[in-house]
């Protein structure tokens, strides 16, 4: 099964990337890398004190789910960038942050949703090298950013 034929056995919809938040660029491929930029979510209202935080106001199975949602948004810029996700060869690396309290600790869980759906879209291709992190904030009231390196044919 390819990749998009899993994504329409899913019920997902890939989405392509919108204009960059800042002076950068979605992804960059050099030789048989593609490299992608942080992608986060849910966008809230970071003037809005206190900034919902994982471990406070959001539990980790609603940021498990923002994770999933990042990580939907990531194939989105994979499919812009290489044409066919079949061209994965490797999920190589995932860094996720989560904006979270400073005693929280299960970022892995977290992050676990990104990482999950990767594998359940490329499979074994889809497993990979991963940070899981927390952050005392991140920009635009993410709850979770989520950046990955992936090599490709």
């Amino acid at each position: 099964m390819t990749p998009e034929q899993k994504l329409a056995e899913l019920g997902i919809t890939l989405e392509a990337p919108g204009a960059p938040g800042g002076n950068y660029v979605p992804f960059v491929i050099t030789g048989n890398l593609l490299f992608l930029a942080g992608k986060g979510w849910p966008v809230r209202d970071a003037s809005v004190k206190p900034v919902p935080k994982v471990g406070r106001e959001v539990s980790v199975e609603e940021a498990y789910k923002d994770a999933r949602t990042v990580g939907i948004g990531l194939l989105g810029v994979m499919k812009h960038a290489l044409g066919d996700l079949s061209r994965v060869t490797r999920v190589v690396k995932v860094l996720g942050m989560v904006n979270a309290v400073p005693d929280f600790s299960d970022q892995p869980k977290v992050i676990n949703g990104c990482s999950d759906l990767f594998v359940e879209v490329f499979g074994e291709k889809g497993s990979h090298a991963r940070s899981a992190v927390g952050m005392g904030s991140l920009p635009r009231g993410f709850s979770v950013e989520i950046e990955a390196i992936v090599e490709f044919k």
